[in-house]
């Protein structure tokens, strides 16, 4: 029996499961001296998706952040989440790419590495763990928990063996889901610690109910370090909370011997903070027992939910979540965790919106099928592998054995407007986004998506926005009206995306007056005229040439040139949703006569991209 240390996760992972990773550095600052006095064994406080929030939606600089809390937390150890070779991107990189972003983070402040992959595939583990060691830093080893036919102890434990042999400190069990039971976790902890002697650290989130009991089990068996988040941002999809948890120990061999008072104080902060951000609050804050079936993990549930939101498609994330196993089955049980749970996520919803399964495959699903993230933990559905990759040849080698050194060349690419090594990896991780945050840097003209004010209701705030969801009766019959989008058109007509009682539908306004608002407020109808196409407007789509958008995105890649001959099939543009790519293909054989897009662009299904004149 021996003291349990506690890693608190609030200023990572707690905001990023319950309000979409939007918590700003300005609101981390003031509450560090607190919490660098309270005597965690670590704070969590970067990696995941934090960085890709920091530069995506708050417009702040990531590592800017780090230093910023290192010099804040001087007693404290700072701890990361990093990916493995996928880093804190959606793509496996160059080893010299791991090498140096894990150098740098070490540099600015990071000294413990929680190192994953997604697949639990030890070969994407080995030069990020050999690179945090160089560094001189803590390199704690994660296993991936899940459940599936092919995920059972024996496997657990000889990943706990290939971690030892890496030179990990410590091996964390990572439940991102919540799935570990408490029995399972005092088996499974007693096998790990047989096999290798390390300490175990027990991370589970709360989501299905269990996380409580299943840390009280695991330190029963000897796990020495345990997460937890305080209050004001634990429970739900997030984790333990860390007041219950010390409590639960104190007095008994394993007190933590941390002040519940002080903890308290530190809560109450975040309660306030937390009002700030109410309009990225997850729907999934209680206790939600389907995730025993779904797996969606804790840290992807509120980031789903909102990305669903902008899709004008919340309504249909249950029928996302019942998706999911199914394609997770396909793809032959990968852990769902990032980047994996984002990629079947992505899927499972474009299965979903397209009301066809696999009618679009995402690129990050394509790569996945050709081994490109390495190898699936079960039998992959080859009928899916032949639908998304033909007869593309399969990677049986680590995948980043198939990448050349990258850094110099991603360095060429932003020279001028990167000024340091920090920012040429921010642009690697994150290419597009990262480059406009560097541009705009440069502009000086950053700034932050909107906070809506604190305590402010839909109804409060109705001067600003219009409604876009109600209800309408007619003759008697009453109707649960949602609008989830609109498109573009050249004529007089507006195709509008809406729910009509939880059933998509696409309908068309011809507006026959308008209403001028004055500066004043004052309103003066007058008639509507069918304003002519605007100058990079696009065509409303309406032939088989046409080449559509299965889901709203931004264009990221356009594919083809005017006079190019192209297959039915044929990659045309790419455009990115849901933090996924995705190729748009040909939906015909001929040659392109018009493109109606460009890099940039945001565009709905409704809106005509490329034409393409059949042969």
């Amino acid at each position: 029996m021996t003291k349990v240390f506690v890693t608190d996760l609030v200023l990572r992972d707690g905001h990023q499961s319950l309000i979409a990773t939007r918590m700003r550095t300005e609101d981390m600052l003031p509450i560090c001296a607190k919490l660098d006095s309270v005597g965690f064994w670590s704070l969590e406080a970067w990696g995941g998706a934090t960085f890709d929030a920091c530069v995506r939606f708050l417009r702040e600089d990531p590592w800017e952040r780090l230093r910023k809390l290192r010099k804040a937390l001087p007693n404290t150890r700072i701890q990361m989440l990093l990916r493995g070779q996928n880093l804190l991107g959606y793509r496996n990189y160059s080893d010299d790419v791991v090498r140096a972003f894990v150098q740098k983070s070490a540099d600015n402040g990071v000294d413990v590495f929680r190192v994953f992959d997604a697949m639990n595939d030890l070969r994407n583990l080995k030069v990020s763990v050999e690179a945090v060691k160089t560094a001189g830093k803590h390199a704690e080893g994660a296993i991936c928990y899940t459940t599936s036919p092919v995920h059972d102890i024996p496997h657990f434990v000889e990943l706990a063996k290939g971690l030892t042999e890496m030179g990990c400190d410590t091996i964390a069990i990572k439940d991102m889901a919540g799935l570990l039971t408490p029995y399972t976790a005092y088996d499974l902890v007693c096998a790990i610690r047989e096999a290798t002697h390390l300490p175990i650290h027990t991370h589970s989130h709360a989501t299905s109910g269990l996380a409580h009991m299943t840390h009280l089990k695991a330190v029963e068996a000897g796990a020495t370090i345990i997460d937890t988040s305080v209050g004001a941002f634990a429970e739900g999809a997030s984790h333990p909370t860390t007041q219950s948890l010390v409590a639960a120990l104190a007095g008994t061999a394993y007190d933590t011997g941390l002040s519940l008072p002080l903890i308290e104080e530190i809560s109450a902060y975040f309660k306030e903070v937390r009002k700030k951000y109410w309009q990225f609050e997850s729907a999934f804050t209680g206790t939600d027992t389907r995730v025993l079936i779904n797996q969606v993990p804790g840290g992807m549930i509120s980031n789903l939910a909102n990305q669903m939101k902008e899709q004008g498609a919340l309504d249909r994330m249950d029928a996302v979540l019942d998706e999911i196993p199914r394609v997770r089955q396909d793809l032959g049980y990968p852990p769902l965790v990032t980047p994996t749970s984002q990629i079947v996520g992505t899927q499972a919803a474009l299965n979903v919106l397209t009301g066809e399964r696999y009618k679009s495959v995402t690129n990050e699903v394509k790569l996945y099928l050709q081994g490109r993230y390495g190898k699936a933990p079960g039998h992959v559905n080859e009928e899916v592998r032949k639908l998304a990759i033909g007869d593309l040849e399969v990677t049986t080698c680590r995948p980043a054995d198939l990448i050349a050194d990258e850094l110099d060349k991603l360095r060429s690419e932003i020279e001028g407007l990167a000024k340091s090594d920090e920012d040429v990896l921010t642009y690697a991780m994150f290419p597009e986004i990262g480059k406009t945050w560097l541009q705009e840097r440069a502009a000086g003209s950053l700034k932050p998506e909107q906070l809506l004010p604190p305590g402010a209701s839909q109804q409060e705030s109705a001067q600003h926005y219009a409604a876009d969801e109600f209800k309408i009766t007619l003759h008697g019959e009453t109707y649960h009206i949602k609008l989830s989008g609109s498109g573009r058109s050249d004529a007089a007509q507006r195709p509008y995306f809406v729910s009509i009682d939880g059933v998509s539908e696409e309908v068309l306004v011809e507006p026959l007056n308008e209403v001028m608002v004055s500066a004043g407020g004052d309103s003066t109808p007058r008639k509507a005229a069918a304003a002519p196409t605007a100058p990079g407007q696009k065509p409303r789509a309406s032939h088989p040439g046409h080449v559509t958008a299965a889901m709203p995105g931004t264009i990221v890649d356009v594919l083809v040139s005017i006079g190019q001959t192209v297959k039915a099939g044929d990659g045309v543009l790419v455009i990115e949703a849901m933090k996924m790519e995705n190729e748009v293909q040909a939906p015909i054989a001929g040659v392109v006569i018009s493109i109606f897009a460009k890099k940039g662009d945001a565009v709905t299904p409704d809106m005509a991209l490329v034409e393409i004149q059949p042969e």
